[in-house]
């Protein structure tokens, strides 16, 4: 690991970490806007836009307003080349344009489904403090595994800082996105940090897996399972948790479910009893930070996490609104009311539904339970992304209720799963 306060070279130095940068961008753009998931997996800069991907001009728009916003290219005023430029390699040049002009921050959009997603702008050098503070974390690593993609905050912490903090040659950062998480044990090597999320660690951990000794992970983006922490060590597998939002950055990690988030060491409990906490940064200045969660604390530096307090749940890294899916729910001609939570852990991790179907829904000829279920999903596929569509559809007479009438939960049956 390089000694603290060692100069390092501005992250885009590195051709290949800004080219994992730029083609995880496009892909995840991309992917929106066909709705069919595309993996930037052996991209190189020779890559043609128009004709290896076959970006028309409208897609060609998108793509660069994502970049150009990301970077902040207005700034520098380059913004406009890169709709002249169709390849790979001529973004990544106007890129280095445009931060070798202004870098200060990048911009990041959260993972949320409700609505646009937001813009969280971060000052590079918070950026580098929070990476300096990872590399603590993960000494003596010989190459990094990724498993997330680079254009959000979490990777690009782990994926394009921090190899430069643990002094890593570029060619010992590596992606493992396009093989099968279950395979992901007969790649690592000792020595090896792998980055993933709590759904490549679920699959990833199955039933056998065992890794080599002195391996890490690391899993952020949403609360990993304690099942999951609990076959990550029987595997011989370090797994350290880190909890923050793309609007915070990292807060705290752990290195056991067992024991209680440690906040990070620039971070202190604000004063008062504020619901917030204090950074210092490495120009002496403070800055409150409000956690997306409610934290419940042990000690004045340890915290468990509470409830959201915006009442979103976490689908494969993606923030999920179920109110905001249950109010499409019920735009359904044939649904009379509707419940939406996410699974419980034994169920898996995706959402799931209770349709209580409208009075006459069943009238038409042929009509059978399955039939209503397979068009109400073929109805949802057109109106809500893949991380928002409840993966259990179950149906009844009313919405399960509890306790002062409060909704209660429901098992989801054996053909739901």
């Amino acid at each position: 690991m390089r000694e603290p306060g060692l100069d390092l070279a501005p992250w885009w130095a590195d051709r290949g970490a800004l080219l994992r940068f730029v083609a995880d961008l496009v892909a995840a753009e991309l992917t929106a806007l066909r709705h069919e998931r595309i993996l930037p997996d052996g991209w190189s800069g020779a890559l043609s836009l128009d004709q290896d991907l076959g970006v028309d001009s409208l897609e060609l728009l998108q793509l660069a307003g994502a970049l150009a916003e990301a970077l902040q290219m207005q700034r520098s005023g380059v913004e406009d080349y890169l709709l002249a430029r169709r390849t790979l390699d001529g973004w990544l040049d106007i890129a280095t344009a445009a931060l070798q002009h202004w870098s200060e921050e990048v911009t990041f959009r959260t993972s949320g489904s409700s609505g646009e997603p937001k813009r969280c702008s971060h000052e590079l050098v918070l950026l580098e403090q929070e990476a300096a503070a990872l590399a603590a974390l993960f000494p003596r690593r010989r190459r990094l595994l990724l498993a997330v993609p680079c254009h959000h905050i979490y990777g690009f912490l782990f994926g394009v800082l921090l190899p430069r903090h643990l002094g890593l040659a570029p060619d010992q950062v590596l992606s493992v996105r396009a093989r099968l998480p279950s395979q992901l044990a007969r790649h690592v090597l000792p020595g090896d940090l792998v980055i993933g999320h709590p759904h490549v660690w679920q699959d990833a951990l199955g039933a056998g897996a065992a890794f080599p000794d002195d391996v890490d992970g690391a899993s952020s983006t949403a609360p990993c399972p304690d099942a999951v922490a609990e076959r990550a060590g029987a595997a011989g597998l370090r797994l350290v948790q880190v909890y923050g939002a793309s609007e915070t950055g990292g807060l705290g990690w752990r290195a056991s479910h067992r024991e209680p988030y440690r906040l990070m060491p620039y971070l202190d409990r604000a004063p008062d009893g504020v619901d917030a906490l204090l950074r210092n940064c490495p120009d002496g200045r403070t800055a409150l930070l409000r956690p997306q969660d409610s934290l419940e604390w042990q000690a004045p530096d340890l915290f468990m996490v509470g409830p959201r307090r915006d009442a979103a749940v976490q689908v494969g890294g993606t923030n999920v609104f179920p109110e905001r899916v249950r109010q499409v729910l019920l735009e359904h001609p044939m649904v009379e009311d509707a419940a939406v939570r996410l699974m419980r852990p034994d169920e898996g991790m995706r959402l799931k539904a209770f349709i209580v179907p409208r009075a006459g829904a069943g009238a038409g000829e042929g009509f059978t339970r399955e039939r209503f279920t397979r068009e109400l999903r073929a109805w949802i596929d057109t109106r809500l992304a893949a991380p928002e569509r409840p993966k259990a559809i179950t149906l009844g007479e009313r919405i399960p209720r509890g306790a002062l009438d409060k909704p209660a939960d429901w098992s989801i049956g054996p053909t739901n799963g």
